[in-house]
């Protein structure tokens, strides 16, 4: 679980502030109100004698202290707030495994799998599409297991994206890493055990292949019925092109002869609640890719808690003592005597 926590300032009542466009206004008809009073003397000896005349202070002072009360009633009204907003996340992340082939015949480079423009041969285009799809599975622990002749974990399941993505992860990946061949059921088998026992409420397998199931003691059908049981869903891509296709091998080019279980291949994902998808080209690949994360979409719970700080009340005690400045002042500290 993760708590997001923020803190911000603000008004419940922010169009009582347009009240402050009244202070200027009222000094303006306070500044103008009232007549001047005079008293009409025969001779300005009378004045003279009564000395120099001083300038009273409470009438500036009391002015002040008048707009700063009603500044505070109005910005109390406006309600001032801190809200302190706390969000806690709960994520229920997809526990998943890439079972990806590494027989000999995905070495064949001459369908349309490409990289930036350049052809490549199926096990880079898996790769690739793999290590995109990886990245942006970032609440989900993922493993990778690679199979050939009989499978073998090139990573665990794990959180980590570096680790799935560096020489410990997708880089053990090679063709030639077990003896050749195409155990399909046991690749399955391996995959479901790794992922039985796990926490998670949604188990996946994701397995690439290019070829018919020749090699393990356990087969595809078998294998399915086995990861149905364990409550985990099974997606079966098929990649490559029907017809003949040349590899360059240690003994020289090789020809192969492409074949495909789709009947099986579909059956498998039927039995384990997956489904079944075919590619050709690394554009297919990257789409199938793309629906599979649309359908293993981790659950995300948000809980928000508000918990709000008024603050409104010491602007009104603040208005409370300008006031009572205002009224009392020009009758006691502020008062100035001839």
């Amino acid at each position: 679980m993760t708590l997001l926590a923020e803190t911000s300032f603000s008004l419940a009542h922010p169009w009582a502030l347009l009240l402050l466009l009244l202070l200027p206004l009222l000094a303006l008809i306070r500044s103008r109100s009232g007549k001047q009073s005079a008293v009409v003397f025969s001779s300005l000896h009378i004045l003279q004698r009564l000395g120099p005349l001083s300038k009273g202070r409470a009438g500036g002072f009391r002015l002040v202290f008048l707009f700063l009360t009603l500044a505070s009633v109005i910005a109390a009204l406006a309600r001032p707030q801190w809200i302190n907003k706390t969000e806690s996340v709960s994520e229920s992340g997809v526990e998943m495994i890439v079972a990806i082939d590494v027989s000999l015949s995905m070495k064949v480079d001459s369908d349309g799998f490409t990289i930036e423009g350049h052809p490549v041969n199926r096990l880079m285009a898996a790769k690739k599409v793999t290590r995109d799809f990886i990245r942006g599975r970032t609440t989900d622990r993922i493993g990778i297991l690679a199979f050939a002749g009989r499978p073998y974990l090139a990573s665990p399941l794990t959180l980590s994206k570096t680790w799935l993505e560096g020489p410990q992860g997708l880089g053990r990946v090679q063709i030639g890493l077990v003896e050749d061949g195409t155990a399909i059921g046991s690749a399955i088998a391996a995959a479901a055990r790794r992922l039985d026992k796990r926490p998670s409420k949604s188990k996946v397998i994701v397995l690439i292949t290019d070829g018919v199931n020749n090699a393990g003691k356990l087969s595809p059908i078998e294998a399915a019925n086995m990861a149905k049981t364990l409550g985990i869903r099974v997606y079966t891509i098929a990649v490559g092109s029907y017809g003949d296709h040349i590899i360059q091998t240690e003994y020289g080019p090789k020809r192969l002869r492409q074949e495909f279980d789709e009947k099986t291949m579909k059956q498998i994902s039927d039995i384990a609640d997956g489904e079944y998808f075919r590619a050709e080209d690394t554009d297919g690949l990257e789409r199938i890719f793309s629906l599979i994360d649309e359908m293993e979409k981790t659950e995300i719970l948000r809980r928000t808690r508000v918990e709000t700080d008024e603050l409104f009340h010491w602007i009104a005690a603040a208005a409370f003592v300008f006031g009572l400045l205002t009224v009392t002042g020009d009758e006691t500290f502020w008062r100035r005597f001839p």
